[in-house]
């Protein structure tokens, strides 16, 4: 299935793009407060290239030897390389993860030798463990942030901030080889001082989980926060996969190799071993700290909030590092250009468990996730109410929908003058509207009146069959196909085709 070369690290893929035209190196000196986000934005809205920043002015002053690379994924042919694929291969990936999901019975030994990619996949999630590895060429447990090129993205931000860390943690009870419990996930991290960090988790998280299993011990958490991880780990930490599933190990799927791992110096844990660099630690049972202000995904700043500390016992890096980053920010950003792509991913598991689900739009411009069009096959009253509900219970990541809209097979739900038609004329307000009141709801959402429980509305844009109307349905107007092939043949031969 995977059409492009094997990205065991940053720099295999950076050097990729580069050979694609798609990476522009900057030389002249730009500052990690508030310019490099500026230009990043800017590129990514152009549908521009990576970045890669040769000369990061920090805070303190002074440049920093350490490149700043950002818009890794700011288009999604970028996203799909990432996933080592082209961007027309990306519905059969979902279709292959659906079936690792929920497998078909196997039929024979024909069928058993034909999933044969199947099982290779399946068996690359076991990781490779390593004693030496080039994110430990260097090693430092006298670690200072301050000579890292953390970037200040907005003026109303509290102060820098890791922006693309991938933060492993493990439960309370498990030992560091149990790989198949980690979390890997993308949580933004505070830096507070020379050695202290803000882990930023939200509650229904698994980094917040395993936190709280050590904490009720009173015991501290061992973490490792990895920075510049290859294309493959940066996803699958993205991914919204099952809470069963470890997004480390998974990422041998994505990647087509197996994870190769190295024990971390000063904690407990295993790291990937061709990282640019990786925060190693400990975060705190019960210390916090005032996390924020800073801009989000929404286009907002988020109020302050305690979060846990961690202590940082070293910092280890391979030769030259690089430093990965970026910005977010009301969409577009990178998070919702990935988002796009994660869509289209998840729409065959969406159809194993939705059968008449047609095709899903998330809308990047609604924050990736607040609003969901769905297209349908409907064949009996009340069946766009049964997808709405369907939907919100379906994936964590639904239940923060809040707006979904239903419409027929003949909409295209991608194509918002298709959904206005359909809303226009194909839903009543007083029948077709359903309203759910305090469901979970992300407690970002400045628009909710108790944080964290907010309404749902459904719109069902559906044609009314059966029991849904007493009326006849109108017919849709459609232009007969000869004449439209005359149509289209009488103007190429004129010269005037549209």
């Amino acid at each position: 299935m995977r059409s492009l070369p094997l990205f065991t690290d940053l720099r295999a893929f950076l050097n990729w793009i580069e050979a694609q035209g798609a990476l522009l190196r900057i030389a002249e000196p730009v500052a990690a407060r508030h310019q490099i986000t500026a230009v990043q934005m800017r590129v990514l809205r152009a549908g521009g290239p990576a970045l890669r920043f040769d000369a990061p002015v920090l805070d303190e002053g002074g440049m920093s030897t350490i490149p700043v690379v950002t818009n890794l994924f700011g288009t999604r042919e970028r996203v799909a390389a990432g996933l080592g694929l082209t961007p027309d291969q990306i519905p059969e990936l979902g279709a292959f993860l659906a079936g690792l999901r929920a497998p078909a019975p196997v039929e024979g030994m024909r069928d058993a030798l034909s999933r044969w990619p199947m099982l290779r996949a399946a068996l690359s999630t076991r990781p490779k463990v390593l004693h030496k590895a080039p994110v430990q060429d260097f090693v430092s447990e006298l670690p200072d942030l301050a000579t890292l090129p953390v970037q200040t993205c907005w003026p109303g931000d509290a102060g820098p901030l890791l922006t693309w860390p991938v933060v492993l943690t493990r439960p309370y009870g498990t030992v560091s080889a149990d790989v198949a419990r980690y979390n890997a996930g993308v949580y933004r991290a505070q830096v507070l001082g020379r050695d202290r960090l803000i882990l930023r988790w939200l509650a229904h998280r698994g980094g917040a989980a395993h936190h709280r299993s050590w904490a009720s011990r009173k015991q501290k958490m061992p973490v490792a926060i990895v920075l510049g991880a290859d294309p493959a780990t940066l996803l699958s930490a993205a991914l919204p996969l099952p809470e069963t599933v470890s997004e480390l190990a998974f990422s041998g799927v994505l990647r087509g190799s197996r994870a190769e791992l190295v024990p971390a110096r000063t904690v407990p844990l295993l790291v990937p071993a061709h990282a640019e660099m990786v925060l190693e630690g400990w975060v705190s049972a019960s210390e916090t700290a005032p996390e924020g202000p800073f801009g989000d995904h929404t286009g907002y700043y988020n109020a302050v909030e305690p979060f846990p500390v961690m202590q940082v016992t070293a910092v280890t890096h391979r030769r030259d590092p690089l430093y990965l980053s970026t910005s977010t920010g009301r969409p577009p950003d990178e998070p919702s250009v990935i988002g796009e792509v994660f869509n289209d991913l998840a729409l065959p598991v969406i159809r194993q468990q939705i059968p008449e689900v047609r095709d899903l739009w998330l809308p990047p411009a609604a924050c990736s996730y607040r609003i969901a069009v769905v297209a349908i096959d409907k064949r009996y009253p009340g069946q766009a109410r049964r997808v709405m509900m369907a939907l919100w219970g379906m994936l964590a990541q639904f239940s923060y929908t809040k707006l979904v809209i239903v419409v027929d097979d003949d909409i295209d739900p991608r194509n918002w003058d298709d959904i206005a038609w359909a809303l226009a004329t194909r839903m009543d307000p007083g029948r077709d509207v359903m309203v759910l009141d305090r469901t979970p709801m992300d407690y970002l959402d400045f628009a909710s009146p108790v944080e964290g429980l907010a309404g749902k509305l459904g719109l069902d844009a559906t044609t009314k069959i059966g029991a849904e109307t007493d009326r006849d349905w109108g017919r849709v107007m459609a232009m007969s196909p000869e004449a439209d092939r005359f149509a289209e043949d009488l103007l190429t031969r004129i010269g005037a085709a549209a």
